[in-house]
């Protein structure tokens, strides 16, 4: 079902106009009035460059004593180990600079060509340098790391900062997304971003869609910010750029909490818009890369996350506040923005190029082994999801009625039935 906007109006006059902040409802002439809402800043939160690579032996030596500081590439370090959830054995970090190296793959061997380095960028590092300067800073870190460099893909979050709204307490049920499950945890301190709804911290935050393709999450900035005691750098960022109003250029209340909308992209998303996205002048498919070749095209992304996840007032309709931040806001960047000149679309693999049995051939085998090697399902299921094919596997049982609970419940089920059936002998 097609999802259409109120029509905007004119507060002066009452026509019709692009940018009126004054909303109508068709059916019951009801007036929403968005013109104290305040859009602060709409920019890039973080970036995740990934890159292929062999490991230069040499680099392996500033591990050896975790927790220390380290020199590499003409700065000091903070070098250390990180767990498996990451993907990676060791980081290295120098805050100040806003830089996370994250190297050797766990899934890839040391002596073989892989994706053995990620680098993730705060967005202090990102709001300092173009991204051309960036990416240009991200490229010799990798040299340093790998040998045989190639860049793999990148990973974005976009974050508007806006005040004079905050989410209505029926937020989680007018929010319709794709997500295959939802949950509601409230009272909770913190919370990992991996779950396909949440909100939690007594309406203070919440979170919708999956870690591992499109996540929108909404919650108090400025309390976070106070909690990870970075005020003061938010608060010169939003005196300094804190407005998309022409006619009000200095809008930041500080006696005011500010709300954020924030998208997350994983990778695997960002390569399913190079593959499925056009330029329409040309006809060629989009770069997506590097963050520099991708930069162009964050207000398209915008846009798709703001249709993806739909805040609606009634069925059929979005919320004035959802017409405003997908129409209103571009991301702050010092490029051009390609939004008008491609056709973004996402290509999705499915398993109907071959049969399906293969999916469930594998998960056959899969769980043999790990009933052998007394593998928990929980763990088991974590390690499947960061697997290149999970898209594959999910959208197999997901054809088929099943979501990512039921698949781990499949999983569980099976694992229990070897061991108890065979018990060591697998």
């Amino acid at each position: 079902m097609s999802v259409k906007d109120q029509r905007r109006l004119d507060r002066l006059t009452g026509l019709e106009s692009a940018t009126g902040r004054l909303f109508i409802d068709a059916a019951s002439a009801a007036l929403t009035d968005l013109s104290g809402v305040r859009l602060l800043r709409c920019g890039v939160d973080t970036v995740r460059q990934l890159y292929r690579g062999m490991i230069r032996p040499e680099i392996m030596a500033l591990f050896e004593n975790p927790g220390t500081l380290v020199d590499f590439a003409g700065q000091r370090w903070h070098s250390g180990r990180v767990g498996k959830d990451s993907g990676y054995q060791f980081k290295l970090q120098n805050a100040d600079l806003g830089i996370i190296l994250l190297v050797k793959n766990f899934n890839a061997k040391f002596e073989n060509i892989g994706p053995h380095l990620k680098i993730e960028v705060s967005p202090h590092a990102i709001d300092s340098l173009s991204p051309e300067r960036l990416q240009a800073r991200l490229d010799f870190y990798a040299s340093q790391v790998l040998t045989h460099v190639e860049i793999n893909q990148c990973a974005v979050h976009l974050a508007l900062d806006l005040q004079g709204w905050t989410p209505p307490d029926e937020l989680v049920a007018q929010m319709h997304c794709r997500a295959r499950a939802t949950r509601d945890i409230s009272g909770i301190k913190e919370i990992q971003w991996t779950l396909e709804s949440a909100s939690y911290g007594k309406g203070q935050s919440y979170i919708f869609g999956s870690a591992s393709g499109v996540q929108l999450g909404i919650y108090n900035k400025t309390l976070q910010a106070k909690a990870t005691d970075k005020l003061d750098y938010w608060e010169s960022v939003w005196r300094r750029r804190d407005s998309f109003d022409e006619t009000d250029p200095d809008n930041y209340n500080s006696a005011q909490d500010v709300w954020r909308v924030e998208l997350r992209y994983h990778h695997s998303v960002i390569q399913q818009f190079a593959s499925g996205s056009m330029d329409v002048r040309t006809g060629q498919p989009i770069d997506t890369r590097s963050f520099a070749a991708f930069a162009g095209h964050l207000d398209g992304l915008w846009r798709y996350g703001l249709r993806q996840f739909k805040l609606l007032c009634r069925p059929g309709y979005f919320a004035p506040i959802w017409t405003l931040i997908r129409e209103d806001v571009r991301v702050d960047l010092p490029v051009d923005s390609l939004l008008d000149d491609t056709e973004y679309k996402r290509y999705y693999k499915t398993s109907r190029g071959f049969s399906g049995k293969n999916v469930e051939l594998f998960l056959g085998n899969f769980v043999s082994l790990l009933a052998r090697e007394r593998v928990g399902a929980r763990r088991a299921f974590h390690r499947l999801k960061d697997w290149e094919c999970w898209p594959v596997i999910r959208d197999h049982y997901a054809a088929k009625g099943m979501d990512e609970d039921g698949l781990y419940k499949h999983i569980k089920g099976i694992l229990e039935e070897r061991h108890v059936r065979w018990g060591r002998a697998v």
